[in-house]
């Protein structure tokens, strides 16, 4: 035994498991009376978000939540489900939040799988909650959330008592727990599975602290900076800020819903700095209106993560004073552990070519202990040749414990020591990462690997095009043939010949769509595109 593991060991003094909850501890100790959340006219401080957090931890303790417990919130952007994010672990309890957009079925499900005891939710959401409720068949503490700033007027009550009430049972003197250990487990969140249940991913405290680290580092962020939470705080926990901002006494703005003329408002109002939202977002925002848009007072940074952008996005963003940096990440490793970080020697480059390196995956977050696309069968990476195609693996405290109660789906996951993402990417000989497809996206035409993303920035590129989506349609001759479905922009009609005869000009043409559907397409809460309900179709 080396000198340096005698006498040199742990203890309370110079080891404390690793959380975010500490953020907010320091945050109302050393900024007490600043401004901390907002959402409409209400406004509260450090010391106020401080004290309700541990009111409503207390509350919880009362009724018996406690280490392992499972506490599930259904919510919109406000500042309930943000007071969560730290309430619910206070407790030592596991914080689970659910998508509002999903049927009674599949929240029954989430509630019995997870084996929740309370659930947190927001009375416009009450349909779906009593049925999901009669289909669950047990006893559950609700908690009714009362928005005055939505239509609430035909939303019966079903909790036992409202938040506010509830929150002021609670002790603002109780004692909140610390994690015994940082692997403890702080959250979890069920996958938007295309196919079958969904499956349930653990955070851990380690993981959350260090994701709130690296993305303040990757992205520059500053202290004080105005925060709009656009990105719901169900996903991958807002991506981690809820825990973020708070560390660097940034203000966060809540969003209810996607509204673009009130992201404007908000932005005018709030000197808004930062925000993330998903492709769509994006386009919804460089698409609306001129009556729905503001001119920018400040630069406002953007990063963009969820389904791999369209380069035309980054060009259309700029134009309105946005600056968008893309990240890459999924549900399993708390969000974004990729970015594409800037070069200052691609500042040459003219602003097509530009546009193209942004929309890159890129390279590892200071907190991602490993990137790397490799052959899946083999476990060996791919050359950095920007043609050959594998998949993205990833290793790092950021990658989640696992699937909740599903021994058999983590251990496929985490086979060979690495990630396994599911997403087919190449490696640039300059290492930065570019997703081709989804390995369920991919289309194989007559042997040939064809990215349905390709065909989709291309078609992006028109300006009629809103938004695309390539599938793979049966083909007797070719297995497969690209087609296409397509939002146009408003006002901007264009046929089906029209489209097919742009993609002639720059792809090849076994990759060219054989077929244009014109509708609106389907798409889950966080802006994806919902392809498996386009294959239907065929």
């Amino acid at each position: 035994m080396s000198h340096y593991d005698t006498n040199l060991d742990k203890n309370s003094a110079n080891f404390v498991p690793l959380t975010p909850l500490t953020f907010l501890k320091r945050a109302q100790e050393i900024y007490p009376n600043y401004e901390a959340v907002i959402y409409e006219d209400r406004k509260y401080s450090w010391s106020e978000v401080y004290k309700r957090t541990v009111k409503f931890a207390s509350a919880l303790n009362k009724i018996g939540i406690g280490k392992g417990d499972t506490v599930s919130f259904l919510a919109f952007n406000t500042p309930e489900i943000f007071e969560g994010h730290y309430s619910v672990p206070m407790t030592g309890a596991v914080l689970n939040t659910i998508n509002i957009r999903l049927d009674a079925k599949t929240i029954a499900y989430i509630l019995n799988h997870s084996e929740a005891k309370v659930l947190v939710v927001d009375r416009q959401l009450h349909l779906e909650v009593k049925k999901a409720l009669n289909i669950l068949k047990r006893k559950i503490f609700i908690i009714d959330i009362n928005d005055k700033y939505a239509d609430q007027s035909k939303c019966e009550k079903i909790g036992e008592m409202d938040y506010e009430s509830f929150l002021n049972t609670g002790d603002e003197n109780y004692h909140w727990k610390m994690p015994d250990d940082e692997w403890q487990a702080i959250s979890l969140s069920y996958t938007s599975g295309t196919t079958g249940n969904p499956k349930g991913v653990v955070y851990h405290h380690r993981g959350s602290y260090l994701m709130s680290t690296g993305s303040a580092v990757a992205w520059n962020m500053p202290n004080r900076l105005n925060f709009l939470t656009i990105v719901p705080m169900f996903h991958c926990n807002g991506w981690g800020y809820p825990w973020t901002v708070p560390m660097l006494n940034g203000r966060t703005i809540c969003l209810r819903n996607i509204d673009i003329k009130k992201i404007f408002e908000l932005i005018e109002k709030h000197d808004v700095t930062h925000f993330g939202g998903a492709p769509i977002v994006l386009n919804m925002i460089t698409g609306a209106p001129d009556s729905d848009k503001k001119r920018l007072k400040n630069k406002v940074y953007v990063l963009t993560a969820g389904a791999p952008p369209p380069s035309i996005i980054f060009k259309k963003m700029n134009e309105l004073g946005f600056e968008v940096m893309h990240v890459y990440g999924l549900t399993e490793t708390y969000g974004h552990v990729t970015q594409c970080a800037w070069n200052d020697a691609w500042n040459e480059f003219d602003e097509e070519k530009q546009n193209e390196i942004k929309a890159r995956q890129g390279v590892r977050y200071p907190n991602t202990e490993g990137i790397t696309v490799m052959n899946p069968e083999t476990m060996t990476a791919v050359p950095k040749d920007g043609k050959t195609i594998g998949e993205i693996m990833i290793k790092g405290n950021i990658v989640m414990k696992g699937y909740f109660k599903d021994k058999e789906a983590t251990n496929k996951a985490m086979d060979g020591g690495w990630f396994h993402s599911g997403d087919l990417a190449v490696t640039h000989p300059d290492g930065y990462v570019k997703i081709q497809d989804r390995s369920k996206d991919i289309i194989i035409s007559g042997g040939e690997n064809i990215s349905s993303i390709e065909i989709e920035n291309t078609l992006a590129k028109h300006p009629s095009v809103s938004i695309a989506a390539v599938v793979a349609k049966p083909d007797e001759k070719w297995g497969e043939v690209p087609c296409a479905f397509i939002e146009m922009v408003k006002d901007k009609p264009v046929t089906e010949k029209e489209l097919i005869s742009f993609c002639k000009e720059t792809l090849a043409g076994f990759k060219v769509p054989k077929k244009v559907f014109f509708c609106e397409l389907p798409k889950t809460s966080t802006g994806k595109i919902q392809k498996f309900e386009l294959r239907k179709k065929f």
